[in-house]
């Protein structure tokens, strides 16, 4: 019980340092080009988990050994592009109504899992699935003008859900400890590529907003991963929705923003659906897996 406290902890901590890391983001993002800001973001990153496998046991080595080195670069390059356009997303549509759309992770994953991964969704999930549409909808507000601007979310769940099935495919063969190597690196790489491009140099007094982001997105990374040793990803991923409603706070106290009718239920019934799929994919793993196999899912 104990262990499981400290899980809900962890998991509560990392949920309150993505908020602050996220309304950081919509601050520079609004100042200085995404692509500038998660690079300068995954260098710090990247030496995060240099550090991290490092430490860990075999240490950079066994963290490098991977059998699918292209697939595993480019989850990384999928995450940084995920994470230039969520910046642009938080600027541009605001806090509240990106995270609402971005609830919707679950529900996009499933669907590429069933196409990409050849997974079997039965009807409860195809139900779910329905569901979180059918929010997604209403979060659009199709009946209404419909804004440009809305694309961008959904481009940003896109960026994510193809990240997520990557990260499936690789797992099959390489640790998590090397997928999370390959991740900061792979970002790292990327970012610093393109991100000279767009250089645009910071404000003395931006610099200790560019520390804080750098700080926040290795604590939040750390914080989840020490979640993960104490509880399952089923129990997890649910308590990560609080995130939407921290965002809606911050977005309507701190930015300014407008939560209309539409973005409320929407968002309301997109939570439900992805809860519901995750609890669904849950126990579906655990039928199907064998009992060495369900054991270990705790230790991810």
């Amino acid at each position: 019980m104990h262990a499981r406290r400290n899980g809900y902890v962890f998991t509560l901590l990392a949920i309150v340092i993505f908020t602050m890391q996220d309304a950081v983001s919509k601050h520079l993002g609004a100042i200085y080009p995404p692509v500038v800001i998660t690079m300068i973001r995954y260098w710090a990153f990247a030496i995060f988990v240099v550090l991290m496998a490092a430490r860990a046991k075999g240490g950079l080595k066994a963290a490098i050994r991977t059998r699918r080195p292209i697939l595993q670069l480019m989850r990384g390059v999928l995450l940084a592009g995920q994470i230039v356009t969520v910046i642009f997303s938080f600027t541009l549509v605001g806090l509240a109504h990106t995270q609402g759309i971005l609830a919707a992770g679950p529900i996009f994953i499933a669907l590429l899992s069933m196409v990409l991964l050849g997974e079997r969704v039965g009807w409860r999930r195809w139900s779910a699935i329905g569901a979180g549409l059918v929010g997604v909808l209403i979060i659009i507000n199709p009946v209404g003008t419909i804004e440009p601007a809305i694309l961008v979310p959904l481009l940003c769940s896109a960026f994510f859900a193809l990240y997520a099935v990557a990260t499936r495919l690789v797992s099959r063969e390489d640790s998590a400890s090397t997928s999370f190597f390959y991740t900061g690196i792979g970002g790292a790489l990327v970012t610093s590529l393109i991100g000279p491009f767009f250089w645009q140099p910071l404000a003395v007094h931006d610099w200790g907003w560019m520390a804080l982001l750098c700080l926040t997105g290795m604590s939040s990374h750390f914080f989840l991963i020490k979640a993960y040793e104490y509880l399952d990803a089923s129990e997890v991923q649910p308590i990560s929705y609080i995130q939407v409603v921290f965002a809606s706070i911050v977005g309507v106290t701190v930015f300014g923003e407008t939560l209309t009718p539409n973005m409320i239920v929407g968002t309301a019934i997109v939570v439900g659906a992805g809860i519901f799929t995750i609890w669904r994919e849950s126990v579906v793993g655990r039928r199907t897996a064998p009992p060495a196999e369900v054991k270990a899912t705790g230790d991810l």
